[in-house]
This record gives structure tokens, C-alpha cells and sequence, in this order.
């Protein structure tokens, strides 16, 4: 049996309903949030077809050498080893998806996608929902960033699949400033979608992506990953907005072809890892400050902890208070 590495419990489980009453009543935009990046990776259907999000040239290689080319793929693209409820077991609030049809599929089922297809979108939302039934004050952010091979009815499906599952869990699409966790509670809101598609405009419970960007570096080098979260987080929006920090590395043509034995998680992820940790673990919240925190392989370190841990320092400034 597979044993977890520090920082993977339940122990995070209800850490938002544990902050203090000065955090609490903060606006969520001030607050240190773990996240992870192309959640729900966790599981891949190695005999599915070749997802729409991969380039021309993978889907050849597909083609070409079929079950191979799919399980060094497999490698590539599980970036969370984690279900979805031990993830928010350990802490993750924030989620970064991505969905699609099967083209060629009748029906209008959505999956999770990742390179290869994952899970139905159903049965995530399912997960989340269970677990936010049993944790009352904990909030997630499920931000739906790219759809694949979805026509209108597809996101119509989506959106009602939304609504049906978390029914009145889910927030009213306002003011970012006036989110705090109090107000959240108050209403018992536990749900705050972002649907990043004109299908959800006029929709009150579906937030527009513009209310939480989320720079993407796109290198493989820690260093200039580090530049870039700095020079990001800089030019943070002081309004409007919630602010997403990808402390990610994403892997290059040749770097797949480097990496086809070990996959992304060894020749990528571990060698940078506490490169990536550190840059996090000196990071404050609060105005200018971090708010959501991404990482690939959140089992692979305390990710987690040490992100909840910087809202400590919240508690010891005199001038937390949001401008």
C-alpha cells in the first residue's frame, strides 16, 4: 500500500472554518488559498480517445503508435495523484479545469480532460459536493478555464449540471471586495464557479473569468518561473479581482521526448520542487500580497500547509486591513 508523505490527511479539512474571526471577516481576495493545477488528472481513461486539447503532433503519434503513445501520454498528463476528495481533505479550496465532449460520443456528457479524457464532470462535482455536505464553512473556487469539442447545448448541460448539483452552495456572481468568509457563512455559500465562455453571461451564479486571472508562465526553468510570479503578482489588479499564482513548470516538446521514461513528475516536477517551495513559503497575503496558490503534485510536499500557514502573518500586521 502506497503511504502519504507528510501533509496528506484530513487534518486541512476544515481549515477555513478554523481561521480566526479577523481572517474571517477579510476579503477572500486577501487570503492565502492552495489550489491545484489540472485538477482532476488524478485518473486517466488510457483507452479513450486522444483528448482535443493535444497538438497535431501527439495526435499522430496517437495514431501511430496507439497504446504506447497513450500510456507515455498517461505519464504527461496525470499532474494530481490525489482524488478530488483527498485533495480537500489536505486543503485544496481552488481547482483548475478543463472539459470536454468525446467527439463522436452520442449524448452530451462532459469530462474532465487533461490530455487524455478523465472523469465525468458529474461525478467530480458529485465528490466536491459530499464533501462540502460534511464541512460547512469550507469554500471552493472551481474555475472552468477551456471546453473542448462543446457546442451550445453542451455548455447549457454544463451550467444546469451546475446548478443541480450545488443548488443554493453557489454565490452570486458581486462585488469581489465584498466576499469575506463571513458573508460566505452568512449566506451559506460554499460554491463560487467561474465559467469562462459567453454561454454564462446573465447567468447570477456563474462568475466571469475576468474575476480571477491566471497567468501562466509557460517555461520549464524555475528561475524564470520565480521572475514571472513576481513581476505578476506586481501588477496584481487592486479591484475587481481574485489573483491566481501558477507556481507551475509546463513541459516542451523536448522535454516530453527527455522525460518519455520517467514522465513529468520526475523530470520535471521533483528536481524543481524545492526551488518552487521556497519562492511560496516567503510569500505574504494581504493587499499586493499572494491570493490563490497552484501547484502540480500537491501530495508531493506540505503545498497545502504551507500555503494555509501564511495567513498567520495576516494576524501579526498592523496594517492588514484592505485599503
Amino acid at each position: 500500500m502506497k503511504t502519504r508523505p507528510a501533509g496528506i490527511g484530513n487534518f486541512n479539512a476544515d481549515w477555513m472554518g478554523s481561521l480566526p474571526s479577523k481572517l474571517s471577516a477579510m476579503p477572500l481576495k486577501h487570503i492565502a488559498v492552495p489550489g491545484s493545477h489540472d485538477s482532476f488528472t488524478y485518473w486517466v481513461d488510457v483507452h479513450a480517445p486522444v483528448g482535443p486539447d493535444q497538438k497535431a503532433y501527439v495526435k499522430y503519434l496517437a495514431t501511430v503508435f496507439s497504446v504506447l503513445a497513450k500510456k507515455v501520454m498517461v505519464k504527461w498528463s496525470m499532474t494530481q495523484n490525489l482524488t478530488f476528495k483527498e485533495q480537500l481533505d489536505a486543503g485544496i479550496r481552488y481547482f483548475d479545469l478543463r472539459v470536454s465532449s468525446k467527439p463522436g460520443e452520442s449524448g452530451k456528457e462532459i469530462y474532465f480532460i487533461h490530455g487524455l479524457f478523465g472523469h465525468k464532470v458529474r461525478d467530480g462535482l458529485l465528490e466536491i459536493n459530499s464533501f462540502l455536505g460534511r464541512h460547512r464553512k469550507e469554500v471552493v473556487f472551481l474555475d472552468f478555464n477551456h471546453y473542448y469539442a462543446m457546442d451550445a447545448e453542451h455548455h447549457v448541460y454544463l451550467i444546469n449540471m451546475l446548478q443541480e448539483v450545488f443548488g443554493s452552495k453557489l454565490c452570486n456572481n458581486c462585488a469581489v471586495e465584498s466576499i469575506t468568509l463571513d458573508y460566505l457563512w452568512e449566506k451559506k455559500y460554499q460554491v463560487i464557479v467561474f465559467y469562462h465562455h459567453p454561454s454564462a453571461q446573465g447567468i447570477p451564479v456563474m462568475w466571469p473569468g475576468s474575476k480571477i486571472p491566471a497567468p501562466w508562465a509557460n517555461t520549464t526553468e524555475p528561475n524564470k518561473l520565480i521572475q514571472f510570479l513576481e513581476t505578476t503578482l506586481k501588477e496584481r489588479a487592486k479591484q475587481g479581482s481574485f489573483h491566481v499564482s501558477q507556481a507551475i513548470l509546463t513541459p516542451r516538446v523536448n522535454t516530453v521526448a527527455k522525460g518519455l521514461v520517467w514522465g513529468l513528475r520526475n523530470y520535471l516536477v521533483e528536481r524543481n520542487l524545492p526551488t518552487i517551495i521556497s519562492w511560496v513559503e516567503v510569500q505574504r497575503p494581504g493587499v499586493d500580497g499572494v491570493n490563490i496558490i497552484t501547484s502540480d503534485f500537491v501530495e508531493l510536499t506540505d503545498f497545502a500547509n504551507i500555503v494555509i500557514k501564511l495567513n498567520n502573518q495576516l494576524l501579526s500586521e498592523r496594517d492588514s486591513k484592505p485599503r
